[in-house]
């Protein structure tokens, strides 16, 4: 079992995070429903940070914590994984976020049509290469922190669940009203499936996809160690 336990952890850490991500959005559409008070979306956003933080304290010293297709594969394109391991961690992430969107699906199932399982959608009159591009942006920064944090020696990792947090919480405030702020493929994918809304599905693969690159070979060039 041993051999399997880093995909697991990423199955369960990306099934986390797609089960509070758009479970809050679930959660605010069905208080909507019964005339209750409105979840405050800035609580909502630190949520997602804490969140962050802590799988990435929980599962990092078993899988590296990246529960994110766009992370694995700056990994794998700068040389860090092999294109295996990195198609394995994609799928564990994927099934953990479908699996997240199923239970979801019971909890909320009027959130299907409404809010799409709290999938990520367009903000009003956001053309899509705005979307694409914030998304592009902010993954940027969250994944550049990663390497900084995580990659790099140089830097104590016990602040590196803490960096990464508050820049996923920054990222997603920033994108939220754009592209309804993902960071994440996965994040996208699993509602998507369950609720069957793929409009646009392509923005919250090549926004974050083209950012993670980015920074990943941008470390590797310039802020990488020559040891490393």
């Amino acid at each position: 079992m041993n051999k399997y336990n880093k995909y697991i952890a990423e199955f369960l850490g990306t099934l986390l995070v797609v089960f509070i991500s758009a479970g809050a959005i679930c959660a605010e559409h069905s208080v909507n429903l019964t005339g209750g008070q409105s979840i405050v979306p800035v609580w909502v956003i630190t949520l997602f940070g804490i969140v962050i933080a802590a799988i990435v304290y929980a599962t990092s010293y078993i899988a590296g914590s990246q529960i994110n297709p766009a992370v694995t594969i700056s990994h794998w394109a700068t040389g860090r994984m092999y294109a295996g391991t990195a198609l394995y961690y994609i799928l564990s992430q994927l099934a953990g976020a479908v699996l997240a969107a199923y239970f979801l699906r019971i909890l909320f199932p009027t959130a299907i049509l409404k809010v799409h399982l709290g999938t990520c959608l367009l903000g009003n009159g956001v053309e899509l290469w705005k979307a694409a591009l914030i998304e592009c942006v902010v993954t940027f920064l969250f994944v550049f922190t990663i390497f900084s944090t995580t990659v790099d020696k140089r830097l104590s990792k016990i602040l590196s669940g803490v960096a990464i947090g508050l820049v996923y919480m920054f990222g997603v405030s920033i994108s939220s009203t754009f592209s309804g702020g993902a960071l994440n493929p996965a994040r996208v994918f699993g509602p998507a499936v369950v609720s069957g809304h793929f409009d646009n599905h392509y923005i919250w693969w090549l926004g974050p996809v083209s950012g993670a690159l980015a920074a990943g070979f941008l470390y590797g060039k310039v802020f990488k160690k020559k040891s490393d």
